[in-house]
């Protein structure tokens, strides 16, 4: 990355306006960011490129001499360091807008008392089979949720008494100094609140909360697919105030041996052997609901797809159904005996120069191969 150009380290191109560089520096500053990649040198190393190529591609006169001159010609300016004032507010006022409420750039710290330990909603991961997702199926399911201790009232600290954080001095936050820029990130220690508890509280052991056993039935609907998720309403974690949010439930689900399913379309390989792919055989073959009839084609060809409508998925938003997609394997045989070899001699020979289109094709390139080496 360090060889990269400033385009390339922002993945734009050169005709790119100040929209889109702008766009592509958050995005490119969110990836790389401290506050998400804490102790990883090498992202910290592409967050300051990223900051650089910003400052110069943002600046318009910077930018019309680097892209005439490239690095060399900013060297007077410092190397495409130096920005005007409104260049730094306007990076300022972008790492506010982007991490405000995750570690830096908010300049107003959250009531202690209001501050929960962890997050309301949650996830609980749950296993169904193809069938289940197909069809739709209702489960129980069992969950252990987080509702706070009573005692310390949710705060970690022994009768809830809390004092001013060491590490930030009650800022709630910390500044790191990257270069000539700095930038804040909450503080590790109190997690922004500026304030830490003077003895942990034995019920909970500092942690704030207490585990509970819980247990709900879900109803699953058609056509849910793998890594989709289910929202249970109020039946997350509850925090401090009785406040509870809500479970997601996400899916996996179990691949089947013969259908094989791509978003609301379902595929099913079809072996067939050769004499009836020739002929054009009929088939009876399975379904998501029941048995279907393919007819094969004169001929049919190896993958060839026959492709039934509406034998496939209900959609889980409600958007129809999807379609069977027959694939047909072509098998041919491993060995022939004696009688076969016969048949098919007699076979071949039925169809007359049909049985040799290779003759016809082939003949003019053998000629020009011979005249090659006259």
């Amino acid at each position: 990355m360090q060889d990269l150009s400033y385009y390339e380290i922002l993945e734009i191109s050169k005709d790119a306006d100040k929209i889109t560089i702008k766009k592509a520096y958050r995005k490119m500053a969110k990836q790389y960011h401290p506050d998400k990649n804490q102790g990883n040198s090498d992202t910290e190393h592409k967050f300051k490129l990223c900051n650089e190529a910003y400052q110069c591609l943002s600046d318009e006169k910077q930018k019309g001499i680097y892209d005439r001159y490239g690095k060399e010609g900013l060297q007077g300016m410092g190397g495409g360091s130096r920005r005007s004032s409104a260049g730094f507010e306007d990076l300022g006022s972008m790492f506010e807008d982007m991490f405000n409420g995750f570690g830096g750039g908010s300049r107003h710290r959250q009531n202690p008392e209001d501050m929960e330990k962890y997050n309301l909603d949650m996830n609980v991961d749950m296993n169904i089979s193809f069938n289940e997702a197909i069809f739709g199926c209702e489960k129980d399911i069992e969950f252990r949720y987080k509702t706070a201790c009573e005692p310390c009232k949710g705060s970690g600290a022994k009768n809830g008494k809390l004092s001013i954080c060491k590490q930030c001095s009650g800022q709630g936050q910390v500044f790191i100094k990257q270069g000539f820029m700095t930038f804040s990130q909450t503080c590790p220690a109190c997690h922004g609140a500026g304030s830490a508890p003077a003895a942990s509280c034995k019920n909970c052991n500092g942690k704030g909360f207490k585990e509970e056993k819980s247990s709900v039935a879900i109803k699953i609907p058609k056509g849910i697919d793998d890594q989709n998720r289910l929202r249970v309403s109020r039946k997350g974690n509850v925090g401090k105030r009785g406040s509870r949010g809500d479970l997601y439930v996400t899916f996996s689900v179990t691949p089947d041996k013969h259908f094989q399913r791509e978003g609301s379309d379902v595929y099913i390989a079809i072996p067939v052997f050769f004499t009836q792919a020739v002929a054009g055989d009929i088939l009876t073959i399975p379904s998501l609901t029941g048995e279907l009839e393919l007819k094969l084609d004169v001929g049919t060809k190896d993958k060839q797809h026959f492709t039934f409508k509406g034998e496939g998925i209900e959609d889980v938003h409600g958007h129809g159904k999807g379609n069977l997609i027959a694939q047909v394997n072509i098998t041919y045989p491993k060995k022939l005996n004696d009688e076969q070899q016969e048949l098919l001699s007699k076979l071949q020979d039925s169809f007359g120069i049909e049985s040799k289109p290779h003759e016809g094709v082939l003949d003019s390139a053998i000629d020009k191969m011979k005249s090659w080496f006259n």
